[in-house]
């Protein structure tokens, strides 16, 4: 017979607000990480700082924002009204306490609900913030959100402004790095966004004069637009398009009151119906909406007043109307697309008739595909092959009402056995699997008609839900976990080739990631430790000395489920897979997937490194 719990006054506790934010952190900053994700919580506390900066200079007050990163320390100083000083220690450390309720002085802020910046200081091991006006200074340092010091100067000759600085608390995100990819891209959203905002980032500047043209010109080399690029600005609307002449696929950017809502919302559907009916009633044709949008490269923002997120990090629009006395959304949207993209193309025919001779374009290439497609579906459902390649998870990338949508991942395995650990010691409401049966297809130089007719493909793209759009993805990582060797590397490559050739954005958008495995496992009696390279390999063999067991792992297939769960739970380590914006990605895949060049073999040759015999390594020591 069980035993019954008694449930009385003494089982209901309140939490101060720092111990629910550190007890929660993914209610207030989504999914922890360690950086490898640009939605890791590290950057979100990082845009939480910033987002109040920024709001500073949308009021008009200070052009530049210094940030500087050394190491895990971050600070980020503006040249704004600085915060009232009998307030500083309040505005970082009481809920519900902020300028931003006061809708008269932020009427589209970007910070809202008053939480941002107690959240990073709940979360900081170190966190100070200082604030400077009519030359006095007030300062206040906290520790995991506990006041440890307060400070008021009653004449400084420092500019006006606000200053914070925080460490991360490592006991919350577990071996982080700040990545400066990922932090250039947030700035350079943050200027492209507020043209003629300077932000320094440890010295380098960033500005920009053109919005988001200048982005669109970031994120497409001049030499794959099919038309230059049009860019049309209102009031509280801003839009930049093209089409691109090798990209299969559609490429948004939206924006919301500067915020980079990266699963769109109400606006960007919005936007993208406008496109369509716009373009259809331009041409007197009722073309097919996916050919209007197919390799469609572009960028909206808007600002709303009082804007509704679906989650505390704003990644989605949930508002339908724009505040005040504006119409909906969808209303403001399609009248300025309707009026100023019809004006732009009647004054532009030869980007008009560029236009129209890449959807008929699309429209010949989507005939071309239909009957592969329907026979791939058809094949698919025949011999029900879903459930043998994908080992699905509960929680997917849509599903931003839960918590930890954010977390949503599938891992691409190699053979049975690596999938079979995996699958095994996976958390099966987050993590999935999908089992390739060996090497994939070289796709380097083939058409989409590949993607169907390759069943190991078309699985794929129906396991990840993007044969429409992006939009609809169903994880937010995409692990290649692969061996170390050299079948594994070249798996990694053709699978990087099949991405980068039909799928760039997923690239672009920082989804696709390498999963690192142990090399050594070094145990004592009492401690385990696994190693990820030689020097922690040396560095565990110092530690569990004098003799430790030194186990050399050759595959993923050798590692038992009991041991996977360490590597893809809290302590997972991915490299993620980015691209040089420097280089073209058709330059990128002729030169390592194309015909072999002496080029290639002189980089081969130029590059190559002998692998010691670990084994006898081992052994003296």
């Amino acid at each position: 017979m069980s035993q019954e719990t008694d449930y009385t006054e003494d089982n209901i506790r309140s939490l101060d607000w720092k111990e629910h934010i550190r007890m929660r952190p993914g209610m207030y900053i989504g999914k922890l990480g360690d950086g490898s994700s640009p939605d890791d919580g590290i950057y979100i506390l990082l845009k939480e700082v910033l987002d109040n900066s920024i709001d500073e200079y949308v009021m008009g007050a200070g052009k530049t924002i210094e940030v500087s990163i050394q190491g895990n320390k971050v600070i980020v100083r503006d040249y704004g009204r600085g915060i009232p000083l009998g307030k500083v220690v309040d505005v970082v450390s009481k809920m519900n306490t902020g300028g931003k309720y006061d809708s008269r002085a932020f009427k589209k802020s970007v910070g809202l609900n008053g939480v941002g910046t107690k959240a990073v200081n709940a979360l900081s091991h170190f966190f100070r913030v200082e604030s400077t006006r009519d030359n006095k200074s007030a300062s206040a340092e906290f520790s995991q959100g506990n006041l440890t010091n307060q400070e008021v100067l009653d004449d400084t000759s420092r500019r006006k402004g606000t200053k914070v600085s925080f460490i991360p608390d490592e006991a919350i995100f577990k071996n982080y790095k700040y990545r400066n990819e990922y932090v250039e891209k947030m700035l350079k959203n943050y200027v492209y966004l507020n043209t003629g905002l300077t932000i320094l980032f440890n010295g380098e500047k960033y500005y920009s004069e053109n919005g988001l043209k200048d982005l669109l010109e970031e994120n497409i080399k001049e030499s794959d637009v099919t038309y230059p690029i049009i860019h049309l600005k209102g009031e509280d609307i801003e839009i930049a398009l093209t089409h691109s002449k090798t990209q299969y696929s559609e490429e948004y950017h939206s924006f919301v009151n500067g915020q980079n809502t990266t699963q769109g919302g109400t606006h960007l559907a919005a936007y993208r119906e406008a496109l369509v009916k716009t373009i259809r009633e331009f041409y007197g044709k009722n073309y097919d909406a996916s050919d209007v949008r197919k390799s469609v490269v572009t960028a909206v923002a808007v600002k709303v007043m009082e804007p509704v997120f679906e989650s505390q990090t704003k990644t989605k629009l949930g508002s339908t109307d724009m505040g005040g006395n504006l119409p909906t959304v969808r209303t403001f949207v399609n009248d300025f697309v309707k009026t100023q993209l019809d004006n732009f193309l009647h004054k532009n025919p030869e980007t008009a008739d560029k236009i129209q001779r890449k959807i008929l374009q699309a429209e010949r290439e989507r005939k071309e595909l239909s009957g592969i497609r329907k026979l791939a579906k058809d094949r698919a459902k025949k011999s029900n092959l879903h459930n043998k390649k994908l080992r699905d998870c509960r929680v997917h990338f849509g599903d931003i009402k839960n918590n930890r949508y954010l977390e949503s991942t599938l891992f691409i395995t190699e053979g049975d056995s690596a999938s079979g650990s995996i699958t095994k010691s996976r958390d099966v409401n987050t993590q999935a699997v999908f089992s390739l049966r060996g090497k994939p297809l070289n796709s380097y130089g083939m058409n989409k008609k590949i993607v169907y007719e390759n069943e190991e493909f078309n699985l794929l793209q129906a396991a990840l839900n993007i044969e429409e759009s992006i939009e609809d993805l169903r994880y937010n990582n995409i692990v290649i976990a692969t061996d170390a060797d050299v079948d594994g590397m070249h798996i990694r490559l053709l699978l990087i080739t099949f991405f980068l050739q039909f799928f760039p954005e997923l690239i672009k958008e920082g989804h696709l990631y390498i999963l690192q495995t142990p090399l050594f496992r070094v145990r004592n009696k009492k401690e385990t430790i696994y190693c990820y390279s030689e020097q922690e390999r040396r560095d565990a063999i110092e530690k569990l000395k004098p003799k430790p067991e030194i186990t050399r792992f050759k595959g993923l297939g050798e590692i038992s489920p009991d041991e996977f769960v360490n590597f893809i739970g809290e302590s997972i380590r991915l490299d993620p897979i980015m691209l040089d914006k420097d280089m073209s990605i058709e330059a990128l895949l002729e030169f390592y997937m194309g015909k072999n060049t002496p080029d290639r073999q002189e980089f081969i040759i130029d590059n190559l490194k002998v692998e010691l015999d670990i084994v006898e390594e081992v052994h003296e020591n």
